[in-house]
């Protein structure tokens, strides 16, 4: 089966267990979510259980997913996998993708971006797991997603040679670049390293002179941060042949991280960066607080590393300012009870703010306890929508129980900033 017949294949089934999109232009609690209209961003922050994955629809139907993870633990610490574990979390990704992508002949994905290289975000490795159709590698996360939905370029830290800070090589990293190999050989795919401080590496693909204020600054990758200046960046982390290999940068410190802006509105997603330096190690491990200071304050904002309290610091939230904050939990301890109090702390930075949370774990609620009660939301997938020139914004929780894309709360509409 051609790749093209495969979607095709996919959107007939998705077309019979989910309701035709409204295009009404309001959000209605109980109701289908209305489709993406031209003019619009959707920032969606899909729930599996599994890890994280993120769809954005660009003002003009360009496309970017945002890590595509398939490696939580399972319960008692992990979550339920979401809707249910008749699936992979990689098969959920497509068809909710599928379901939310405009409507053209054949859907694609135009960006796929690796924040970095770790299971919950890339997709684990499994032996037992099925067999690519396209190539000898095995479906898991975004290798998983692209056996569904092709992908045009995909983005990450290491291509060519993912030899930062040391030579990447085990079975999950060997894997996907067995896929990469295969999609750039038959797949038509585009491999790039993103490179920090540029706004002209994802771009509107469709029609760039409609949406001008669009922009997607890259913000830092392997240490490399920018400054807020032009494409200038400043590199925050040592020579590898100056620092004892034992201090040399972890993987969640070499996250990738971006701004996304749409005339006032601003969002922020960087991965699994921390803020805090492990006991005794130097204090340049803390890489969050100059990304969170390029970056400047935005309008929402995606917490690093799931809410623990190795990062969200003091210092990260004040700089970021966020109405909104988004919580991609998946296990116990997501958020931590002193990164959840940072949030609503009004110490830190003046007036109200609104914190959406994926999941909720037992061990979680028992010990961060009564305050979790002023989130906004706990289960659910979270769909920032904003409106068209970027002036006003909503926040929608969509049921993860099913693919109806029922909409169960509507939060807004905000003022950007």
């Amino acid at each position: 089966m051609t790749r093209h017949s495969l979607v095709a294949a996919a959107l007939v089934v998705l077309s019979t267990v989910t309701p035709t999109l409204h295009t009404l232009d309001a959000q209605t609690v109980g109701e289908p979510l209305p489709a993406w209209t031209s003019g619009t961003l959707d920032i969606h922050q899909i729930h599996t259980g599994r890890g994280n994955a993120a769809l954005l629809v660009f003002p003009d139907g360009t496309s970017m997913l945002v890590d595509a993870g398939d490696g939580n633990p399972e319960p008692p610490r992990g979550a339920t996998r979401a809707p249910d574990a008749s699936r992979s979390a990689g098969e959920w990704i497509a068809r909710y993708a599928l379901r939310m992508l405009p409507s053209v002949p054949v859907p694609a994905i135009d960006y796929a971006f690796s924040t970095h290289f770790h299971g919950d975000h890339l997709g684990g490795f499994n032996n037992d797991a099925k067999t690519s159709a396209y190539g000898d590698y095995t479906l898991s996360g975004v290798t998983d997603v692209a056996e569904y939905i092709p992908i045009r370029t995909m983005l990450d830290r290491g291509w060519p040679d993912y030899s930062y800070p040391r030579p990447l090589d085990n079975p999950m990293m060997n894997n996907y670049r067995a896929f990469l190999e295969a999609q750039s050989a038959g797949g038509g795919m585009t491999i790039e390293r993103l490179t920090p401080g540029r706004s002209d590496q994802i771009v509107l693909k469709r029609e760039p002179e409609s949406f001008p204020s669009f922009t997607v600054r890259n913000l830092a990758a392997n240490g490399q941060v920018w400054t807020g200046t032009s494409t200038t960046t400043r590199r925050h982390f040592p020579a590898l042949e100056d620092t004892p290999e034992q201090d040399w940068p972890t993987e969640n410190q070499c996250s990738m991280a971006i701004r996304v802006s749409y005339g006032r509105f601003d969002y922020y997603t960087g991965g699994d960066m921390p803020g805090v330096p492990a006991p005794g190690y130097p204090l340049w491990h803390g890489i969050e607080i100059p990304v969170a200071r390029a970056a400047g304050p935005v309008d929402a904002a995606v917490l690093n590393h799931h809410g623990l309290g190795d990062g969200n610091t003091e210092a990260f939230v004040e700089a970021l300012r966020a109405r909104v904050w988004i919580i991609p939990s998946r296990a116990a301890g997501h958020p931590d009870r002193w990164v959840h109090n940072r949030l609503y702390s009004e110490r830190l930075y003046p007036g109200p703010r609104d914190v959406f949370s994926l999941t909720l774990q037992q061990a979680t609620k028992q010990v961060v306890g009564a305050p979790l009660e002023r989130l906004s939301s706990h289960r659910g997938h979270i769909l920032i929508r904003v409106d068209e020139g970027g002036a006003r914004y909503r926040v929608l929780i969509l049921d993860d129980t099913s693919e109806a894309n029922t909409v169960t709360a509507v939060h807004g509409p905000y003022d950007s900033r």
